[in-house]
């Protein structure tokens, strides 16, 4: 089970509403990825990418994992990388505890090391930034989502990945030290909530 504030955030999302055109055909692609991992028995890795791995690729791996866990998807594994190094952005980590997880740091130095929980009894999630091709995440076999156009263009070609689906989202930096920062930051993890839960549900159909 889930903690309960996270619950309580799960329960306010509108995940079944219908996507249309090009957001569409990049998520029934996920889905697909799913449905035949699932269908193999294999496991799935998706390695979520963008610029500097500070924000929105730490938004969709930790939301993707809850979601693939939410949905009885046991063998999906999710990840995130950067074209850059630099360190998950504080916000991120106040915004997913407002949202109901747990997080803890490890370590304390330019880049620090956390560890994301959703329910007690879970493995937590390692987050910190690093590039896409760290020897944290896998080498092959795996599916890069791309998060931002200019990962998306600044790696046209992910080596060892079996496929590569650009699902880009706003970035939530442009509010940064501004009265809307909060609010921003909450509704860019919730909508990529929102299409993490949608892409899991529709792949266990």
């Amino acid at each position: 089970m889930v903690y309960p504030e996270l619950q309580k955030t799960l329960d306010a999302l509108d995940w079944e509403q219908p996507r249309r055109g090009a957001r569409a055909e990049a998520l029934n692609k996920l889905i697909g990825v799913v449905k035949d991992a699932a269908h193999r028995g294999s496991t799935l890795n998706l390695n979520f990418i963008c610029t500097h791995n500070s924000r929105r690729s730490h938004f969709s791996q930790i939301w993707a994992r809850v979601a693939a866990v939410y949905f009885g998807f046991d063998k999906v594994q999710c990840y995130s990388g950067g074209t850059a190094e630099t360190q998950v952005y504080p916000k991120v980590l106040d915004t997913l505890v407002q949202q109901g997880m747990q997080i803890k740091a490890l370590s304390h130095s330019s880049n620090p090391v956390y560890a994301v929980k959703y329910e007690g009894d879970a493995m937590p999630m390692l987050s910190f930034s690093k590039l896409y091709d760290h020897p944290f995440n896998p080498e092959h076999n795996f599916s890069a989502i791309m998060v931002c156009t200019d990962a998306d263009e600044a790696c046209p070609i992910i080596a060892g990945a079996n496929a590569k689906i650009q699902l880009p989202y706003t970035d939530p930096k442009i509010s940064d030290g501004t009265p809307a920062q909060s609010d921003v930051y909450a509704a860019c993890s919730l909508t990529i909530a929102q299409e993490m839960f949608y892409v899991f549900s529709k792949a266990k159909t």
